[in-house]
């Protein structure tokens, strides 16, 4: 997973370092302006699928992992409007509900636990006077903070999760390419590197695997996934809305 995806100054949460800093809830989403797809984890699939896209990304099917697809052209997302809110009522993927902060593997050799706490120092609301603070006076952490870093930890739990069941997808060669291609007033969109579950193998699967997928709740997540491919026409409906937008803003200006 792309781990400092919007994080321009990652680093080290450090008790020393950052034992007066406080943080104010920022009431927008700029960061996330620019990113047209962010990794999602399984569990957030049945969420996710009433309202994103959710495909399998990578230059092969080795590397390919589970993404929320959120804008079609580059460098945008199209369920973020330009004051940085999200659009009402749909889903935000826990990738980005937990910037600023960020559980990143620590180097090979260094001491402590294998994960360690990272925040963006870039985030506009981090300050010394105003919101809460990250820890007490005694340095020990706050409850907001213990609530993120156990939030990080979750997270972290279904990453693991995640790529368990990319294993299974891989394991069965589950997983076919889907190159999507949009036509839109003449012009092209071409969408590669995109892979789906593909239902023909998935009838094929012995009995035994299936009772596997049922048990481990496989199934669940491959449904939601397969149902939430629909939602690239909404997608793309947005994008015919923001065109729109422009054009008529392009009209104005001039």
């Amino acid at each position: 997973m792309a781990e400092v995806l919007f994080y321009e100054r990652p680093v080290p949460l450090n008790r020393n370092d950052h034992k007066d800093l406080r943080i104010r809830p920022i009431p927008n989403l700029k960061f996330a302006k620019t990113v047209h797809s962010v990794p999602l984890t399984g569990v957030e699939f049945p969420a996710a699928a009433r309202d994103l896209p959710i495909l399998f990304g990578g230059q092969s099917v080795e590397d390919a992992g589970p993404m929320a697809l959120l804008g079609l052209r580059q460098n945008e997302n199209l369920f973020v409007d330009a004051d940085g809110v999200w659009e009402q009522n749909t889903y935000i993927p826990a990738f980005v509900r937990r910037y600023p902060f960020v559980l990143a593997e620590k180097p090979a050799g260094a001491e402590g636990d294998d994960f360690t706490v990272f925040l963006d120092e870039a985030y506009e609301g981090f300050g010394t006077t105003d919101g809460d603070r990250l820890f007490k006076e005694d340095g020990s952490d706050t409850e907001m903070l213990t609530n993120a870093v156990r939030f990080l930890g979750e997270f972290q739990q279904h990453v693991t999760r995640t790529q368990w069941f990319m294993e299974q997808l891989r394991k069965h060669d589950l997983l076919e390419p889907r190159n999507i291609r949009l036509e839109k007033d003449g012009k092209a969109i071409n969408l590669n590197g995109l892979f789906v579950v593909s239902e023909e193998k998935l009838r094929q699967l012995d009995e035994k695997t299936t009772h596997e997928f049922l048990k481990e709740g496989v199934f669940g997540w491959i449904y939601a996934h397969l149902l939430s491919l629909s939602n690239i026409d909404r997608v793309s409906q947005r994008l015919s809305q923001r065109e729109q937008a422009e054009e008529a803003t392009s009209a104005l200006k001039n």
